[in-house]
C-alpha cells in the first residue's frame, strides 16, 4: 500500500478510536483497532488532563475529540490529502513547539508532519502534555511506517531541520531569533471577530455564543471582539446568549470574571454586563477571560479596510455575506482539515523543506 493510502487508513482508524470519547461516557466499540490495550489507557489518560488542567473540562475534551473524529474519516482526508504528491521524497526532522490552550490544540501540525512523512521531534506545552503521547504509541500500533518517527522531548530542541512554533508575541521574537537558520512557521498570538448588523436571528446569535464560549474562549478560533453597528441593542445578543450562563460554575472562569470586573470598575470603564459575560469598548482584539471587546462601525466598506488591515491579527472572522474567507456562526471550533492556522498552509510548507 502507497504512503498516501496507508497514512488516510491510519488516521481513519485513530478517528474511530476518538469518537469513543466523545461523549461524557465514553462508548467503547468491539470494531475498533486495539482497543483491548488502549481504551482503558485513554481514558485514564483524559482523567489526568481534566485533573492537570482546569480549563480541561470533560465536556470541552470530548468537544475536541468528537470534532477530531469526524474529520479524520476518509473522505475529508482524502479531500484534504488528494492535491499533494506524499510523501517528501527526502524526510526531514521537524520540531514542532505546541501552545497549551485547548485541548490538542498543536495536533494538526501532527498529522501535517506525519502525512508528508517526516520525524517529528515534539515539545509540548504542560498544560497539554497527557493526551498526544498516548496517541502516538496507538499510531505505531496502527502502522509500522510510523515507529520510530515520533520523538517527545523536555529538553532544549536540536538535531532538527524545520519548526513549527506556536506561543505568544512574546516568545515569538525569541522564536523567530532562536531559529533564524531554518525554515519555520512561527505563530504568535492571533483572536477572532464577529461582524454583527442587527438582524441575526437568535439561532444565529445562540451560534455565536458557542464561538464565543467554547473553550472558555480560550482558543485562537474563539471569538474575542465584536464589531456591532452604532447604537446596536445588545439585548438580543444577551438574550441569545443566556443558555451559556452554568460556565460561572467553573472557579477559574468566575475568578477571572470577578477579577477582571473589579479591575475594570477601579478603572471606571463603562462596562455592559449580564452576570457571566462583560462588554467593554475597545479597539483592542484579545480580550480577557469572561470579557468580550467590541467597536462600533458606521460604514461597512470602512470596516472591510480595517478588518483587511489589521489581518496578521485575526484568526477568522465570524460573519454573514459581508467578506470573503468568513466563517459561518457557530462554526468557528468546526475547522475543516484545509483550514490552516493564520492562513499558511502547513503541508505545503512541509513538502517543501
Amino acid at each position: 500500500m502507497n504512503h498516501k493510502k496507508n497514512i488516510i487508513k491510519t488516521l481513519t482508524h485513530l478517528g474511530d478510536f476518538l469518537e469513543q470519547f466523545s461523549t461524557i461516557e465514553p462508548k467503547k466499540s468491539e470494531h475498533v483497532l486495539y482497543n483491548d490495550i488502549f481504551f482503558d489507557g485513554f481514558k485514564h489518560q483524559l482523567k489526568l488532563a481534566n485533573e492537570h488542567n482546569g480549563w480541561f473540562t470533560k465536556d470541552n475534551l470530548c468537544f475536541a475529540l468528537k470534532q477530531w473524529s469526524q474529520v479524520l474519516q476518509t473522505e475529508p482526508l482524502e479531500a484534504w490529502l488528494t492535491p499533494y504528491a506524499l510523501p517528501n521524497k527526502t524526510p526531514k526532522t521537524v520540531a514542532l513547539i505546541m501552545a497549551g490552550n485547548i485541548p490538542l490544540v498543536g495536533f494538526h501540525d501532527f498529522i501535517s508532519a506525519l502525512v508528508t512523512g517526516h520525524h517529528l521531534l515534539i515539545k509540548q506545552s504542560s498544560n497539554d502534555s497527557h493526551l498526544l503521547p498516548f496517541l502516538a504509541v496507538y499510531l505505531t500500533h496502527l502502522s509500522p511506517e510510523i515507529k520510530g518517527k515520533i520523538k517527545f522531548t523536555t529538553e532544549q530542541l536540536k538535531d532538527f531541520d524545520a519548526v513549527i512554533a506556536t506561543g505568544s508575541d512574546n516568545t515569538a521574537r525569541y522564536f523567530e531569533s532562536y531559529f533564524k537558520d531554518h525554515p519555520s512557521i512561527i505563530r504568535k498570538n492571533r483572536n477572532s471577530v464577529a461582524v454583527l448588523t442587527g438582524h441575526e436571528s437568535e439561532e444565529v446569535l445562540k451560534g455565536l455564543a458557542e464561538d464565543i464560549f467554547r473553550y472558555y474562549g480560550l482558543g485562537c478560533r474563539s471569538v474575542s471582539k465584536l464589531f456591532v453597528p452604532k447604537d446596536y441593542n445588545f439585548d438580543a445578543f444577551f438574550n441569545a446568549v443566556y443558555d451559556w450562563h452554568p460556565i460561572m460554575n467553573s472557579a477559574k472562569y468566575a475568578n477571572n470574571y470577578d477579577y477582571n470586573k473589579a479591575v475594570y470598575l477601579m478603572s471606571e470603564f463603562d462596562l455592559i454586563e449580564n452576570g457571566f459575560l462583560m462588554l467593554k469598548k475597545d479597539e483592542r482584539y484579545g480580550s480577557p477571560i469572561a470579557t468580550l471587546f467590541y467597536e462600533d462601525y458606521e460604514n461597512l466598506d470602512h470596516l472591510k479596510a480595517k478588518i483587511q488591515k489589521d489581518s496578521d491579527q485575526i484568526q477568522c472572522v465570524v460573519a454573514n455575506g459581508i467578506l470573503p474567507n468568513e466563517v459561518a456562526f457557530g462554526s468557528t471550533q468546526h475547522p475543516k482539515l484545509s483550514d490552516y492556522a493564520d492562513g499558511l498552509n502547513t503541508v505545503d510548507f512541509l513538502l517543501k523543506i
